[in-house]
């Protein structure tokens, strides 16, 4: 009776393996269905391991006097610099182009919010233009 008992555990194990075995030597392929990566935030960083874009969700800042929720988007320069900014949230969503590194005053803001949207633009000389639509019934 023991050694049946034995005799029938080895099997069962030996059973067990091979099919574990199988699976992990089986080929891999890739799903159908690609998978959704979730979280709050994501980061691409170069061959030297600097962040070169991320995307993330800020949390309202209260000194800010704000209770929404940013998302956004940066891309950044090899030496550091977030040259484009792409933000949204719901009071109002914008995009920011600055100048290369080297730069203090060159960039543009486009700007929209509930009720008014603007665009404004510097260059590194101290020259600016905002450009607006015209406000409703304003001559």
């Amino acid at each position: 009776m023991r050694t049946r008992t034995l005799t029938a555990l080895t099997v069962i194990n030996s059973v067990l393996l091979a099919v574990l075995l199988i699976q992990q030597f089986r080929p891999a392929f890739a799903e159908s269905q690609p998978q959704i990566l979730r979280g709050r935030g994501l980061q691409i960083v170069d061959g030297q391991g600097r962040v070169r874009a991320s995307i993330s969700v800020l949390e309202p800042e209260k000194s800010a006097g704000t209770d929404s929720e940013t998302v956004l988007l940066r891309l950044i320069t090899e030496r550091g610099r977030p040259t484009v900014k792409i933000g949204a949230s719901e009071p109002s969503s914008g995009v920011m182009v600055a100048g290369p590194t080297n730069t203090r005053t060159t960039f543009a803001i486009l700007n929209a919010g509930a009720s008014t949207s603007s665009l404004k633009l510097s260059n590194e000389d101290g020259q600016q233009q905002l450009v607006s639509p015209p406000v409703a019934g304003a001559k």
